[in-house]
């Protein structure tokens, strides 16, 4: 009787022991990532922040929990006064081109501790239902955020657009702007894959890609078709060139990011004059997946959504070398007006 009731007090011991290391592992692992998360936290004299003034470690969680909260609207306004929340106006915009990765770039930089991010596309430039409504109306829209922190918002229809760049010009002229594209053939067929799926949900038949993409009549590229048309980019530049000056605009690589993210949003925090924040420890490699994920810190990781990274159709290969051929023109203007070339056939 006694043996076994010190082999049970023994086994008592040694799962309290195993827990008491356990935790101790637990809490050397915690203190080394914070300490690996340190950069992210402190905003530097860029912003010309005094030291009182700058964001503890602390403050990624209002980011990521309370201001969350606060934008639902389950905040008194005295929470909101005493943590100095404002919803702002944002300072840059994401205007597109959609299927080119603007979700991606959103996420992305809302890594950085400087940045809040409108969670959902605005449409207020591009809809004249929610324009009519004011501009008192669209900051309601915006998340709430510190005073020196920037909003970003996007909405990628407002790149083709017409009444957008005049609209935006009005509300501050020296708004910052970024477009990120992709290879404008891949882009389209990327485009026409999310509306193909979008109408087999429906259980509705769609046209193969490549009757709308080629004119039946003349077997040349059908410029009606809006997936082609969006891939023209120099076109809907040159519209948004009459009201802003090309230093206003940073143009995004979007098949880089997918594949090398971190220095593209290095030319982003740049362009933004933000002070370097993130660093490859925020972007990890989802194998399974096939892109890049996002890690916040030691708690939290985000993936983007599962219909990111549909798979494409099979398209013919001589419509894919019709629209490489036809965009090709437009491309090298492109490239001409915005100072950066891409890598496309």
């Amino acid at each position: 009787m006694l043996f076994k009731q010190q082999a049970l007090l023994r086994q008592k011991l040694f799962v309290l022991g195993s827990l008491a290391i356990g935790s101790l592992l637990y809490l050397v692992a915690r203190v080394g990532s914070l300490d690996r998360l340190q950069p992210l936290c402190p905003i530097d004299g860029r912003f010309g922040l005094r030291s009182q003034d700058e964001i503890p470690l602390r403050a990624l969680q209002f980011k990521r929990g309370l201001l969350h909260e606060f934008r639902k609207g389950n905040a008194t306004k005295e929470q909101i006064r005493l943590h100095n929340l404002v919803q702002q106006l944002p300072k840059a915009i994401i205007i597109g081109v959609r299927k080119g990765g603007t979700r991606a770039l959103l996420e992305m930089l809302n890594l950085h501790p400087a940045v809040v991010k409108a969670s959902q596309e605005i449409h207020f430039f591009d809809n004249d239902e929610n324009y009519a409504k004011g501009i008192e109306w669209y900051r309601k829209k915006m998340p709430f955020s510190y005073p020196h922190q920037i909003t970003i918002e996007k909405s990628p229809a407002y790149f083709i657009t017409e009444e957008v760049p005049e609209r935006i010009y009005k509300m501050n002229s020296s708004i910052k702007l970024l477009i990120i594209v992709r290879e404008p053939t891949t882009r389209a067929i990327s485009d026409y894959t999310q509306v193909l799926e979008g109408k087999e949900r429906k259980n509705k038949t769609y046209y193969k890609f490549e009757k709308l993409a080629i004119d039946p009549n003349t077997c040349e590229v059908n410029t009606k078709y809006k997936a082609v048309r969006t891939s023209i980019y120099t076109k809907h530049l040159e519209r948004w060139l009459k009201y802003f000056p090309i230093e206003q605009f940073h143009i995004v690589d979007g098949d880089r990011l997918i594949t090398e993210p971190l220095p593209e949003l290095q030319l982003v925090e740049k362009f933004l004059n933000l002070p370097p924040r993130i660093s490859q420890y925020n972007l990890y490699f989802n194998a399974t997946r096939g892109f890049y994920c996002l890690r916040f810190n030691i708690v939290f990781n985000k993936c983007l959504a599962g219909s990111k990274g549909r798979i494409h159709p099979e398209v013919d290969t001589s419509v894919i070398t019709k629209l490489r051929k036809f965009f090709h023109p437009f491309n090298q203007k492109f490239y001409q007006i915005t100072g950066r070339t891409f890598n496309w056939p």
